[in-house]
C-alpha cells in the first residue's frame, strides 16, 4: 500500500509524495525519477525495495504529478524538496536513487544533505556538462542542446514523433516486462508535464548548483554500455569527478534495461554499513 501526501512548503509550492507502508525503524531510499515522471511509485522499485526491508519514498519534481512549478530551479533545488519529504515523514537518514536525470538530483541529495544522505545510486544518470563531449553518441540531442541556450529556446523545441529515440531491443524488452509502469506513467507524464521535461533539461545543461566533489558519501554508478540515450561516457566522467565511487558497467544493457540492475544495486547499500539501516528519527 502507497500513501500520498501533498506538502505545502514555506515559498508557497505544493510537493506531492509517495510513501510505501514499512516498519517504523525501516531503513529509506528516495527515488529520484527521469525526465518525464509523475513521480509515482513504480511497482519493480517499491518490489526490490520492500524485498531488501527498505521504505522507499518518490516525489514529484516541481511541475510533475501534482507538485507545483518552481521557475528558475536547479539541479541543487531538490535538496530542499527531499529534506521537507523526509520531514514530513519522520525520517532522518536516507539512501537517495536515481535513474536518467534523476541520478543528478540524487546526487544533489549527497552534496547538499550530507548528514541526511547515507549512500547514493545514480543508475544511467547524467554527468554535468563540462568537461567533455557531453553530446556525443546520443541518439537525440536536439532538446538538450537548445536548453544550453535557455528556457525559450528549450521550450520552442516540439518532442520527437515516435518511440523514444535512443531506446534499444533489450530496452523495449524491458517495456514489455517487468519496467512496463515505468513506460505507462512517463507518457502520459510527458504530455501533462511539458514544463517539467523543459525545466528539467534546462537544469540538466546550465550549473547543478554543486560540485560532484562535494559528495563525500559511498557512490554507486551503473550505467548500460548500448545507452544511447545518455551514453556511458557519462558516468565515466562522474566516476573522475566524485571521491568515492565506483562504477559497474553493463555492456548488453540501453537506458531502460539497465534498471533491471536494481536489486543488486540495492544489495550493495545493504552491504555498506549498518549506519544505513539507523534511518529514522527516534
Amino acid at each position: 500500500m502507497t500513501t500520498t501526501l501533498d506538502l505545502d512548503l514555506p515559498d508557497g509550492r505544493r510537493l506531492r509524495a509517495h510513501c510505501s507502508d514499512a516498519d517504523h525503524d525501516a531503513p529509506t531510499v528516495v527515488w529520484h525519477h527521469g525526465t518525464p515522471q509523475s513521480g509515482a511509485l513504480l511497482a519493480p522499485v517499491v518490489d526490490a525495495a520492500v524485498r531488501r526491508g527498505f521504505r522507499v519514498v518518490s516525489y514529484g519534481r516541481p511541475s510533475y504529478g501534482g507538485s507545483t512549478p518552481r521557475p528558475g530551479r536547479t539541479v541543487a533545488s531538490a535538496a530542499g524538496d527531499v529534506r521537507a519529504v523526509l520531514d514530513a515523514i519522520g525520517v532522518d537518514r536516507a539512501v537517495s536513487v536515481g535513474a536518467s536525470g534523476g541520478g543528478p538530483h540524487a546526487l544533489a541529495c549527497g552534496a547538499l544533505l550530507p548528514e541526511r544522505t547515507t549512500a547514493v545510486v545514480s543508475i544511467a544518470g547524467l554527468a554535468p556538462l563540462d568537461g567533455f563531449d557531453w553530446s556525443m553518441g546520443m541518439a537525440y540531442d536536439d532538446a538538450l542542446r537548445a536548453a544550453v541556450r535557455g528556457r525559450e529556446a528549450r521550450a520552442a523545441v516540439a518532442e520527437p514523433d515516435g518511440p523514444p529515440p535512443g531506446f534499444v531491443a533489450v530496452d523495449w524488452l524491458a517495456l514489455a516486462g517487468e519496467w512496463g509502469a515505468l513506460g505507462d506513467d512517463a507518457g502520459p507524464a510527458g504530455q501533462a508535464s511539458p514544463d517539467g521535461m523543459v525545466d528539467d533539461d534546462v537544469a540538466y545543461t546550465h550549473p547543478w548548483g554543486f560540485a560532484p566533489a562535494q559528495v563525500h558519501c559511498p557512490v554507486l554508478l551503473v550505467h548500460g554500455g548500448l545507452d544511447a540515450v545518455v551514453p556511458l561516457a557519462h558516468s565515466r566522467r562522474l566516476l573522475e569527478l566524485l571521491p568515492d565511487a565506483q562504477l559497474w558497467e553493463r555492456p548488453q544493457d540501453g537506458h531502460v534495461s539497465v534498471l533491471r540492475a536494481l536489486p543488486v544495486a540495492l544489495d550493495w547499500v545493504v552491504d555498506l554499513a549498518p549506519d544505513v539501516r539507523r534511518a529514522r528519527t527516534p
